[in-house]
């Protein structure tokens, strides 16, 4: 493991003003997508879309990296060149998606545990050796009635340590992505309690796996009410709840906590990072608080594109229009 290349890497990805893109929907997920806009999902539209995203001018100002899909790690656009290489030349970071997924977990309703251990470490060594800097796996908690129970924690929690030390093995910047869901009605008490145990427990398991914590990002969830709750909670208190978790749950060694967008409305999501930015610069927070968008930076630049070769520079303005907004926000100055 060399440490030292890890934690530049980490750094690199945070670096200031700018943040990582998720663009590494699955294809049923992306065909969702897709299918929102009227568009067939095939490998030829899902490069062509892609293609535009990372080609758009300036995109290196705001991304310091973009998760890719395995499919996307080995395209070339219609002009033969490889989409790994348009990041690289932009001086932008592949990373790769190296969970199999969120599976029902047998005998806990409603609960899942993500999958993809199996031959990791070939995987990941490939992914390394084909362009790739960093992974991402995500694990997927949800507030519900009597759940999330302490073993559907502990299970996620110990396959993202597993996945994290062998990523940092062979040579990448591991994501770990405990994701506490916005889906329900709980309010923003209920997410605090959970999201600071899932964070515990992860935390804990990192430890006992000997994982280097200059070495990897964290992508939490913000501290936020359930999409369905009353009175959901104002950005005042997403930030400040958020920090207060992280203060008491998240090492300073982590180099950089990137926040998920997690179904949040393209404008909420920037200004709760905005304003989680603003109370951590005057209390003077030890990580770098950027973003891991993937829908909050692309559902306006999907539907401007249309699967249209006439809409390419149209989309690529909104994208441009999107990232210049995070980057602001990432830095605490939107207003």
């Amino acid at each position: 493991m060399d440490k030292q290349k890890l934690s530049d890497l980490a750094k690199q990805l945070v670096a200031p003003g700018k943040g990582v893109l998720a663009a590494d929907e699955s294809n049923p997920t992306i065909k969702k997508r897709f299918d929102s806009i009227g568009i067939v999902s095939n490998e030829e539209y899902r490069r062509d879309y892609r293609n535009m995203l990372f080609s758009t001018n300036k995109l290196e100002n705001y991304i310091s990296g973009v998760i890719l899909y395995e499919e996307t790690l080995y395209q070339k656009n219609s002009e033969g060149a490889s989409l790994t290489k348009i990041l690289k030349n932009k001086g932008i970071v592949p990373g790769i998606k190296v969970d199999t997924g969120a599976k029902d977990m047998i005998g806990f309703p409603n609960e899942k545990n993500t999958e993809g251990l199996d031959n990791l470490y070939d995987r990941v060594n490939k992914y390394h050796d084909d362009g790739a800097g960093f992974s991402k796996w995500r694990a997927v908690i949800t507030i519900g009635n009597q759940i999330p129970t302490a073993q559907c924690i502990e299970l996620n929690a110990l396959s993202l340590a597993r996945y994290a030390r062998i990523c940092q093995e062979a040579g990448l910047v591991p994501i770990v992505e405990p994701e506490v869901l916005m889906d329900g009605s709980h309010g923003i008490d209920d997410c605090f309690d959970v999201t600071s145990n899932t964070l515990n427990v992860v935390f804990d398991h990192l430890d006992k796996h000997d994982v280097y914590l200059e070495g990897i990002l964290l992508k939490p969830n913000m501290v936020i009410s359930g999409k369905n709750s009353n009175n959901r909670a104002d950005k005042y208190q997403v930030a400040e709840m958020s920090l207060k978790c992280f203060q008491n749950s998240v090492p300073s060694e982590v180099p950089g906590i990137i926040f998920l967008s997690g179904g949040q409305e393209d404008v909420e999501s920037i200004e709760n990072l905005d304003e989680i930015n603003k109370i951590a610069k005057e209390n003077q927070m030890p990580w770098e608080l950027s973003f891991s968008y993937g829908r909050g930076l692309q559902s306006s630049t999907l539907k401007k594109w249309a699967g249209k070769m006439e809409n390419i520079e149209a989309a690529q303005s909104e994208l441009i229009s999107r990232c210049e907004q995070v980057s602001l926000a990432r830095q605490g100055l939107v207003n």
